[in-house]
């Protein structure tokens, strides 16, 4: 496919809900609470709102231009833009993280599917907490019944797939984004109506400046990178697919506004249930699958906000995985001059069998590990603290040094139509202070950090 008929997003909402949904994911709706609960509260989310604006932003634009000058997959678009060069394995190393995490990701998206169906069944009414905890681990240590939810989410995925680009994903995200924020909306409306409601949105609105440290600090860039699905190909991927009239710095605005306010009401509407009831808020892992079931249990209707709750999960959850697919499709269409269909079939047949091995990681494959971790774990920890940083971290340094300033300029203004405010100093930035920044975040979350300071 030539850059001239490559397909293209259909409207200026799809461009905005689409890149939007291949950011917001479990990750927003649980990891983004998580984080705030084990770091200060109010001071992390202090910290994560600056480094989203400092850092996020610059580097979403970054990929931005990369997609649309290039046209093309997110191995493709190195290719283009420095042909001949090893710039390329920037790219294969999206593609490939990109897979992979869509591999273990289609396992805790199989959960929630799990849960959709015990919600209206019934079967999570009446239980105490110890038995949430017992029910979820025999759940997901046994075999077939996970591993069956695991693949119908991966046919969900590959369903939008196939559809195509403005049929399937953009028509998909104007559907399922709108829905999940009315859902998130009305969780939250239930959740500040609890008594001591106030407790929970004074720990997370309220900063507690003293808790502002270097861990804190650095945990705020992390979840900024985790949260914008930066260095694994999805944002190179989808803007290949926008229009050329389509306003790059405005789009990462908006996008990055949208993801930030997803954030923000899963911790309104966690941190007041979890006070209310006096849970813990630093819950971690059982925070989804055994705490706020249990919490929602012991509201009138609890079914029913058990089962809204879980379908915003499977909304959030599908958003990425149909953008981490699409990478990888996009990646095996154009590289290997397959059919779109053909290509997703491949992928979706390839994913399966990874997230089998990760599910069977919870039971018969527990003992099996790599360096120590499980399949499951070991996949996570490779991806997110290997490969995201340093794909984020060379993207930055591929632009700075490789792309001639005036290019770079032409086509965040769209050929000088739209105005770029301080265009040098964000050039400046991700030439010089992103790479530093995001090595810094890669060598804390190898844990070297912390190793170097106890030798001091």
């Amino acid at each position: 496919m030539t850059q001239n008929n490559r397909v293209t997003f259909g409207s200026k909402i799809g461009v905005i809900l689409a890149t939007v949904g291949c950011a917001v994911g479990l990750g927003s709706i649980w990891r983004f609470p998580y984080m705030v609960g084990a770091n200060g509260g109010g001071a992390f989310l202090l910290v994560f709102i600056i480094c989203t604006v400092l850092f996020g932003l610059p580097i979403m634009i970054t990929e931005f231009f990369i997609g649309r000058h290039s046209r093309s997959n997110a191995a493709g678009a190195f290719k283009k833009l420095a042909p001949g060069t090893k710039w390329s394995l920037i790219g294969y190393n999206g593609v490939l993280a990109a897979f992979l995490i869509l591999g273990f990701y289609s396992v805790v998206s199989g959960w929630t599917l799990e849960y959709i169906w015990q919600a209206i069944s019934g079967s999570l009414a009446g239980k105490s907490a110890s038995e949430f905890t017992a029910d979820f681990e025999t759940f997901s240590s046994s075999a077939l019944r996970p591993i069956g939810w695991t693949l119908i989410f991966v046919a969900l995925t590959h369903f939008i797939i196939i559809s195509g680009v403005e049929k399937g994903i953009e028509r998909a995200s104007k559907i399922m984004m709108p829905a999940l924020f009315l859902i998130l909306l009305i969780l939250c409306v239930r959740s500040i109506t609890l008594d001591g409601a106030s407790e929970g949105l004074s720990f997370l609105f309220k900063p507690d400046f003293d808790k502002i440290t270097s861990s804190v600090i650095l945990s705020a860039m992390g979840q900024t990178f985790f949260a914008m699905s930066i260095g694994m190909g999805c944002l190179i991927t989808y803007s290949s697919y926008f229009s050329s009239d389509t306003k790059l710095q405005l789009t990462a605005i908006q996008v990055i506004a949208l993801n930030t306010l997803v954030a923000l009401l899963a911790g309104i509407m966690i941190f007041p249930a979890v006070f209310s009831f006096g849970i813990e808020p630093t819950a971690g892992p059982e925070l989804v699958f055994i705490t706020l079931p249990n919490v929602f249990e012991q509201l009138p209707f609890g079914n029913i906000w058990s089962l809204i709750f879980f379908i915003l999960l499977a909304l959030a959850a599908l958003t990425s995985t149909i953008s981490l697919h699409e990478v990888a499709t996009a990646y095996v269409h154009e590289e290997y001059h397959m059919t779109r269909k053909k290509a997703a079939w491949f992928v979706s047949a390839g994913v399966s069998v990874i997230a089998i091995l990760c599910s069977l990681s919870f039971g018969m494959l527990k003992e099996f590990t790599i360096g120590g971790l499980t399949i499951f774990n070991a996949l996570d920890y490779l991806t997110a603290k290997i490969m995201m940083p340093l794909g984020g971290m060379f993207i930055c340094i591929f632009v700075g040094v490789r792309i001639d300033k005036k290019v770079l300029k032409a086509e965040l203004t769209n050929k000088g139509t739209v105005k770029f405010y301080l265009f040098n100093t964000y050039a400046f930035f991700i030439k010089y202070i992103a790479p530093v920044a995001i090595g810094i975040i890669f060598v804390n979350e190898l844990g070297l950090i912390k190793w170097i300071t106890r030798l001091f």
